[in-house]
């Protein structure tokens, strides 16, 4: 029998005492899943996230959550997902690469039916020939589902981000799905030092009379999902109720910054902002870019570095402010098509100053010396 205490989550987060774990990131999903006081988790394996949901389903059986399912394919779980949530449970799963892909109806259902889920997204590569290795790709494609975004650096990061997550997700005046990236295999697969609270201890449950729509029970007929006539009838109610709908989860997302500036201490972090040249990097970029920026300094190069921890809500004021003072932009990033130099261009007044690359994909590895020549060629130029 697991006895655990609930405790308010600025305890859990800021206060409670923690010990040094030497875990993979699967395994740091896992201890998170341990104190969210998760009701439900659905899953089904794909690389590299099966072996955190398999984690998962151990401490099912030690009795940390209340069930645990495995649906018949990946589309299968998130609808499941979508069923559980709007019947009020906290719910849990992970998906990555193909499997993101095959359920990618059912992220914007979530966001639009104002479901709280919390999904981890293991990233890996998607395009033919087949890898399994990490590449970002994916998010790519999520960046206009309607989900929050939050991409991990680490395993402590991916820990952390799940746990928080909950929290913020839950907020009356939020209420949307929040997706924890991280990249496969970097993160998943490798171990790291994790600094953890005792097992003993979980968030408070989550409240589905918090929502800001009904929850589905005996009570309340399907509210969230839309009726047949409403749909189906190509008028301007429904035009008008489907734009101002999506108006609205992004007001969501933006009204959820406040949170994340409370929990996550920002949608990003820097260290030497002022610099001539920045860094601006997320997911485990940010670690090759930290250690392109200490080889830089070496070489007596004043380089910064801007870790961006929110995709979704995107921290554009602070990027365009940050930008404002430097010459040049360094946007490392494991995928082919630069998802995140887009975003970065799009946010700083004069996007010319921004160097697309390095970047590198299909599972590659990424040198600091590529991130450090690029630096170079910014003080060359």
């Amino acid at each position: 029998m697991i006895t655990q205490r609930v405790v308010e989550p600025e305890y859990l987060f800021s206060q409670a005492e923690r010990e040094d774990h030497f875990i993979t990131g699967s395994e740091a999903v896992r201890e998170a899943i341990k104190r969210a006081n998760v009701d439900m988790a659905i899953s089904y394996p794909i690389t590299p996230q099966s072996e955190s949901m398999h984690l998962v389903g151990d401490i099912y059986a030690e009795g940390y959550l209340k069930e645990y399912f495995r649906g018949e394919n990946e589309f299968a779980v998130m609808s499941s997902v979508a069923g559980a949530a709007m019947g009020g449970v906290r719910v849990f799963t992970a998906t990555g690469g193909p499997g993101t892909l095959r359920a990618f109806e059912m992220f914007s259902t979530w966001a639009g039916s104002r479901l709280p889920v919390v999904c981890a997204f293991l990233t890996r590569g998607v395009n033919s020939p087949l890898t399994i290795q990490p590449d970002t790709i994916e998010m790519a494609f999520m960046l206009d589902t309607g989900i929050m975004m939050f991409h991990a650096e680490d395993a402590q990061d991916l820990h952390d981000m799940i746990l928080k997550a909950f929290v913020i997700a839950e907020k009356s005046e939020v209420h949307i799905p929040i997706g924890v990236f991280a990249d496969g295999f970097f993160v998943t697969h490798t171990k790291d030092t994790v600094k953890i609270v005792s097992d003993d201890l979980k968030l408070p449950p989550y409240n589905p009379y918090s929502a800001p729509v009904p929850v589905m029970d005996m009570e309340n007929a399907p509210a969230r999902q839309m009726r047949d006539p409403f749909v189906m009838k190509s008028n301007f109610i429904s035009y008008a109720a489907h734009a101002s709908w999506q108006q609205e989860i992004m007001a969501a997302s933006e009204r959820a910054r406040k949170y994340i500036h409370s929990y996550l201490g920002g949608l990003l972090e820097t260290e030497n902002e002022g610099a001539d040249i920045l860094v601006v990097a997320s997911g485990t970029a940010v670690s090759q870019g930290r250690e392109a920026i200490r080889l830089a300094g070496k070489e007596g190069l004043d380089v910064g570095l801007v870790k961006i921890k929110s995709i979704r809500p995107f921290p554009a004021e602070e990027i365009k402010r940050l930008a404002a003072g430097a010459k040049a932009i360094v946007v490392p990033e494991f995928n082919r098509v630069g998802w995140l130099c887009r975003e970065v261009k799009a946010a700083v007044e004069d996007n010319t100053k921004v160097v697309g690359g390095p970047r590198v994909f299909g599972g590659m590895t990424m040198p600091p010396e590529l991130i450090l020549d690029e630096i170079r060629r910014c003080v060359n130029v």
